[in-house]
């Protein structure tokens, strides 16, 4: 959701690219709450963070889930690294569809108010 909504608010400023531990699906649910909110994220992969090998590239990264920020890698590349979590909307898995949509547009919006706002302003 993030790297969906950073394109799409911040493309003049920032062209963010999303990873994680370990690649997995595409929640349907990020997708469905995204679409609410007029973005597409269906076209996008989940990616290993082992696919940017050359982390030289990028100009910060962001971790946004504690899980992450724990295991990911520290870069000595001199590139900043800053962590924003967010709660994991896929935490619990006992939910009914309705409790689990809301806490995915819970997260949502919250990444649009913390994250897109921290990055407007840097």
């Amino acid at each position: 959701m993030a790297e969906g909504m950073i394109n799409h608010f911040l493309p003049d400023k920032w062209q963010a690219y999303s990873a994680g531990i370990g690649a997995t699906a595409v929640n349907p649910q990020a997708v469905e709450v995204m679409t609410e909110i007029e973005i597409d994220i269906s076209h996008q992969r989940s990616k290993s963070i082992a696919e940017f090998n050359d982390p030289s590239q990028f100009d910060l990264i962001i971790t946004v889930c504690d899980a992450a920020a724990e295991a990911c890698p520290v870069f000595n590349s001199g590139i900043q690294q800053v962590h924003i979590g967010f709660n994991d909307p896929t935490a619990d898995t006992d939910n009914t569809y309705e409790i689990a949509i809301a806490r995915f547009r819970e997260v949502r919006d919250d990444i649009r108010a913390r994250l897109i706002g921290y990055l407007r302003h840097r």
